[in-house]
């Protein structure tokens, strides 16, 4: 057993009605010996994973496990806060919805919820496509002062298609207006075919970003459709921004054409 396991092993016997443990629990709950156990929880410890209550011998996670274990319920909070607003758009809409994080220059899908129509687009969960070559990666990006944005791509970036922005210039001119619409789209870009529509949000206390989308086959959607999608996904998020208290979110602009430029 090691190190690590050993100590995963102590982790798990905290629960709702073992709020600490002693050398003696130890020895009853996970067989282990008097000795190996005094010396695991000092050295968890010594290292800020426990501490001891007063002083007396017994051990309770420490300030450092409730706090990694607060990130960690922000963060799933706030996917979990968008998936559901994505999901319900794909089901009302009937198009693929996604939840994507990006990481670095590139953007991965985190969820997906496929779409019920025929004609439908259907990407892996983990996949990597260039953030600033698609609609979730540029509703990210927009959120980054241009000169962060500029310091992403140091010797610039290839077109993946003719739709696709074709230098830092372009990137950031697309970028303004994500600021100003509210929203991303993007067309035959980094997925040939298809025609994608996004939003970003995030949450001040953890740091963490999420997009929304919905993508579909280019030819498939309708101007009111579009229009249609573009609301809802920026009601959820601003929802979501509301709770969050995202001063970095972008609401819709009122006035969005029907049509794509």
């Amino acid at each position: 057993m090691t190190i690590l396991s050993a100590a995963a092993d102590v982790l798990r016997c905290f629960s709702s009605t073992r709020h600490d443990v002693t050398v003696t629990d130890l020895v009853t709950l996970l067989g282990m010996p008097k000795s190996n156990a005094s010396r695991l929880l000092r050295s968890m410890r010594d290292e800020g994973f426990l501490e001891t209550i007063g002083d007396s011998k017994r051990y309770r996670p420490s300030l450092l496990l409730n706090q990694v274990g607060q990130l960690y319920r922000f963060a799933a909070s706030l996917i979990d806060r968008a998936d559901a607003v994505v999901g319900a758009i794909s089901d009302r809409i009937g198009h693929t919805g996604y939840i994507s994080v990006r990481r670095g220059v590139d953007i991965v899908a985190v969820t997906a919820h496929p779409g019920r129509h025929a004609l439908r687009v259907v990407t892996s969960i983990g996949d990597r496509i260039p953030a600033f070559a698609s609609s979730t990666g540029r509703a990210l990006l927009a959120r980054l002062p241009d000169e962060e944005v500029r310091g992403l791509y140091p010797a610039g970036f290839t077109a993946p298609s003719e739709t696709a922005p074709r230098d830092i210039d372009d990137l950031l001119a697309r970028l303004a207006r994500i600021r100003s619409e509210g929203f991303a789209e993007s067309h035959d870009e980094a997925v040939r075919g298809v025609r994608a529509l996004s939003v970003a949000v995030g949450d001040p206390a953890t740091g963490d970003e999420v997009a929304l989308c919905l993508s579909f086959p280019a030819a498939t959607v309708e101007p009111s459709e579009r229009l249609a999608i573009v609301r809802l996904l920026g009601q959820g998020a601003a929802e979501i921004a509301a709770l969050t208290q995202d001063k970095r979110f972008f609401p819709l602009n009122p006035s969005i054409p029907e049509t794509a430029p």
